[in-house]
This record gives structure tokens, C-alpha cells and sequence, in this order.
């Protein structure tokens, strides 16, 4: 169960990673990283970070890419919250792909429609 506390970071860890994801891509012109969720473990050293990528066949080559890069991506995590916590998470980056799976879903009714 997720308490008040974590449900808070987690808010300001998403909003937070949601603009340096937009910054980084800004120079990759066609490529969009929205974080759908994000969870804190219960003694907050911890934060899973769940992407969806559109264009969805890139996904795992941009995955692959912040894995990478997931330490600088959590020092710039730090400059930013530096005011609201006193030690910043480390971070795993997960695929969503909900999105997928619902237009998966749609397309599988419309044929059934058809």
C-alpha cells in the first residue's frame, strides 16, 4: 500500500522527469517520451519510472538509451528537487505499453465487428 508521502514523490518525480525527457528530445524531431507513472519503493531509495514512446518501434532502442544514460538523467532529477528531498532515488526505466495493448484490443473488436 502507497502511502501519502510516496504518492507525493512520486507526483514530483514524474512531473519532474516528464520535463527533462521533453528537453532531451527536443532535438530528436518525431520522437515523444510522456511517463505515465511513476513508483517509489516504501523507503524511497528506489523509483520505476514507466515510458511510453510514440513511435512505439523505437521504444526499445530509447530504453535502451536512458537506461544508459540513467545516471546523469538522476543528477539532473537532483538539481531540480534538490529544495524537496534529501536523497534522490535511483532510477529503472520501464516500457508502458498499455497503449499498445488498448489499440491492440480496438483493433481486434473492429475486425470482430467487420
Amino acid at each position: 500500500m502507497e502511502t501519502t508521502r510516496q504518492a507525493k514523490i512520486a507526483r514530483l518525480l514524474q512531473k519532474e522527469l516528464s520535463e527533462i525527457l521533453r528537453l532531451q528530445t527536443a532535438k530528436t524531431h518525431g520522437i515523444i517520451i510522456s511517463v505515465s507513472a511513476v513508483r517509489v519503493s516504501p523507503d524511497l531509495s528506489v523509483a520505476k519510472a514507466y515510458l511510453s514512446v510514440f513511435p512505439s518501434a523505437k521504444s526499445q532502442e530509447i530504453l535502451e538509451n536512458l537506461t544508459r544514460s540513467a545516471k546523469t538523467i538522476r543528477y539532473d532529477l537532483g538539481q531540480r528537487v534538490r529544495f524537496q528531498l534529501r536523497k534522490v532515488p535511483e532510477l529503472t526505466f520501464y516500457l508502458d505499453d498499455s497503449l499498445d495493448y488498448l489499440e491492440n484490443i480496438d483493433n481486434l473488436l473492429a475486425e470482430d465487428k467487420a
